[in-house]
């Protein structure tokens, strides 16, 4: 009898095992895979709040040491501006890395057994074991060869991607879903300069994005609204990636051309949903119970941050501190509370909708404000939480940076005057500056609007 059995040995499998192993308790890590082994399509990075995480568990030093450099910066180009910012910290940690997705995996496998899981391979789980009660009380799977498994647990958990097994078997419905919003093409080039820097581009309903990763590499890719998609093979995907950086970056599409694509081309298209992600003796972590877009970078740093939550609710509900049921529901709504602003943020960002005018002269104010211009990217990375970063008080204060003149266009100036300019016993004045706001700036109206209606911005995230 196991306390646990996780079943899916990556990213979100093997920290949930890992932790809960840690605390003393009987695991059994399953996977269907053998490792190493397997070719995840990720795009490797992992942000701020991840990278804090794999210092506190002792992990960090191991990605260091498989020659990933240190990522300090986040930028983006929309037109004809540029902004580029440092990243806030995460629990004192301001760089992100980008290691190779195969090698990160097995430093967090070996973490995971290294801490007392039992690993098993190969097992493909094919029924959930219940009691009379419905509650799920193990698993029966099989090996090769169809050889049966079955075994017992107080909790199952489902870390098993985002066609899960587990929630199959539960019948875990989806909620705030959407369909896929852009499919992406990215892979890995050779001989280009490491600076430090994630570099994103919006133009023409394409994002174009760039940033060095492991083995002196640099990933190399563009996201194009679904419609758009055409590329049939590896010559044809190179001539629209770098016929996207012609658009917005010539000089980079040239050292594209002059050096080497070192491995095939891979393709994304991820559907957004949220899954019930608990019920009696069973959870669901990382892609299996919420994914989103990719467009944002956030997979990896999600399931990091999920594994902690998850572990954190089982041993409260295991150790007697809290019944099993409360604490895993627990767990669901902060999840939920964790990423829900994230998400929304990320489905609106993978619309890859072109910036107005209006949208153009805030990110240009944004590169004067230095505070901003970090709470822009800090957002990106899921270090500052959309609310916050969108509150009336920050966005009244962005409008400062705002360039003197004519240039900015008539809806900023006077939106800059309702909120800077006008006497401060008129608040009706800067309720209208706000709904404007909403009307021109596309989802920072939207977050603006929203924050305010709920009377101020949220904790950063963890």
């Amino acid at each position: 009898m196991y306390d646990a059995i996780v079943v899916g040995a990556r990213i979100s499998g093997s920290a949930t095992a890992m932790l809960l192993a840690e605390k003393g308790y009987r695991v059994l890590l399953l996977d269907r895979a053998t490792f190493p082994g397997g070719k995840a399509a990720a795009t490797n990075l992992v942000h701020p709040p991840g990278v804090a995480r794999l210092q506190r568990w002792g992990l960090l030093d191991a990605v260091k040491a498989t020659g990933c450099p240190p990522i300090h910066s986040y930028g983006l180009q929309s037109g004809p501006v540029e902004l580029m910012a440092r990243l806030p910290a995460a629990e004192g940690v301001a760089e992100a890395y980008s290691p190779a997705r195969r090698k990160l995996d097995e430093i967090l496998l070996e973490g995971a057994v290294k801490a007392g899981a039992e690993l098993r391979e190969q097992v493909a789980v094919r029924e959930l074991l219940t009691d009379d009660t419905g509650t799920v009380t193990g698993i029966r799977g099989e090996l090769p060869h169809r050889t049966p498994v079955t075994e017992h647990a107080r909790v199952v958990i489902g870390a098993d991607g985002a066609n899960s097994t587990v929630a199959r078997l539960v019948g875990a419905e989806k909620y705030d879903a959407a369909p896929v919003l852009n499919k992406s093409h990215w892979s890995y080039w050779s001989g280009l300069p490491h600076d430090g820097r994630v570099r994103t581009y919006r133009h023409n309903n394409k994002h174009c994005f760039t940033w060095p990763t492991h083995d002196g590499l640099t990933i190399v890719g563009v996201a194009l609204p679904v419609k758009d998609f055409r590329a049939t093979d590896d010559a044809d995907r190179d001539r629209t990636v770098i016929a996207a950086f012609d658009e917005v970056d010539p000089a980079f599409a040239e050292r594209l051309r002059r050096t080497e694509r070192v491995d095939s081309w891979m393709t994304g298209a991820v559907p957004n949903f949220f899954r019930r992600s608990h019920g009696p003796g069973w959870a669901l972590v990382g892609d299996a119970g919420y994914t989103r877009d990719p467009i944002t970078a956030a997979g990896i740093t999600d399931a990091l941050r999920g594994g902690e939550l998850l572990a954190g609710a089982v041993d409260r509900g295991l150790s007697g501190r809290t019944g099993l049921d409360q604490a895993l529901a627990g767990y669901a709504r902060d999840r939920d509370d964790l990423v829900r602003g994230h998400y929304w943020y990320t489905r609106d960002h993978a619309m890859i909708a072109n910036h107005n005018r209006e949208e153009i002269e805030i990110i240009r104010a944004m590169t004067r404000s230095p505070a901003h211009g970090t709470g822009m990217v800090g957002m990106f990375a899921t270090v500052v939480p959309p609310a916050e970063f969108y509150s009336a008080q920050n966005i009244h204060a962005l409008f400062d940076h705002v360039a003197p003149g004519l240039e900015p266009g008539w809806k900023i100036r006077m939106v800059r005057w309702m909120v800077r300019g006008a006497p401060r016993h008129l608040p009706p004045v800067t309720r209208l500056a706000d709904r404007l706001i909403a009307a021109n700036l596309g989802s920072m109206g939207r977050y603006l609007l929203h924050s305010s209606a709920r009377g101020g911005a949220p904790r950063r995230a963890a």
